[in-house]
């Protein structure tokens, strides 16, 4: 059986295909934001000298590891509102997907907390600083250049996961590509145009994230 490749509905599918990688893009850029600045958060919370919310942070992140992340978004989007809380779509996607990315990035910048030394801050608190400079000056800094390429990492993956939102009708990249091989019955070559478009995104936004990390962190970024 022999198949025939066919590209000539691309010409009409790029603005819809452009629509949808600029959606996904919109929605890792705020995702990365509120999930590194909850991972620090989330962090700090599960190094803290309280019992109760070590604990809190931990079942969490236990939580959200080993559900999967579909299951966490249809959560949010189709059970929430059993509750009285309906969110749009695209609130609802961003919610999900910072959640998830949080749990993953907790791991990761506590991985890179521990790894400065204790002697870091000793030095900072000789110095006279109090505590909260010592973590904003002295130990964050040293921490995200060691957990900078995981983290980069973690966002490039939640970029990818972010085709799940397709299906509560959040339209990015994914769903355009729904959209398109639907009227156009030429499943194969969608999804193959897709697929590169995913990939030259993945590559950019990794670069990207790299030569800003080289840029914002000492020392550079591998």
């Amino acid at each position: 059986m022999s198949y025939a490749l066919d590209f000539g509905w691309l010409n009409e599918a790029l603005e819809p295909i452009l629509q949808g990688a600029l959606a996904t893009i919109f929605l890792t850029a705020v995702t990365a934001v509120l999930g590194t600045i909850c991972s620090i958060l989330g962090a700090m919370a599960a190094r803290s000298g309280s019992v109760a919310l070590r604990g809190a942070i931990e079942a969490y992140v236990e939580l959200i590891r080993n559900t999967p992340f579909l299951v966490q978004l249809f959560f949010i989007f189709f059970g929430l509102p059993s509750l009285g809380l309906r969110l749009d779509a695209t609130v609802a996607a961003i919610l999900a997907m910072t959640i998830n990315l949080s749990a993953y990035g907790t791991e990761i910048v506590g991985a890179g907390l521990d790894a400065v030394s204790r002697g870091q801050r000793e030095a900072g608190q000789a110095l006279g600083l109090r505590p909260r400079l010592v973590f904003l000056k002295i130990v964050l800094p040293q921490a995200l250049r060691v957990i900078f390429p995981a983290l980069t990492s973690q966002v490039v993956i939640m970029m990818l996961e972010s085709a799940v939102v397709s299906q509560i009708a959040v339209r990015e990249l994914t769903y355009q590509a729904d959209m398109l091989q639907a009227r156009t019955f030429r499943a194969f070559e969608t999804y193959l145009v897709v697929t590169g478009v995913y990939l030259g995104m993945s590559v950019v936004l990794r670069r990207l994230m790299v030569q800003g990390g080289r840029k914002l962190l000492a020392g550079g970024v591998s």
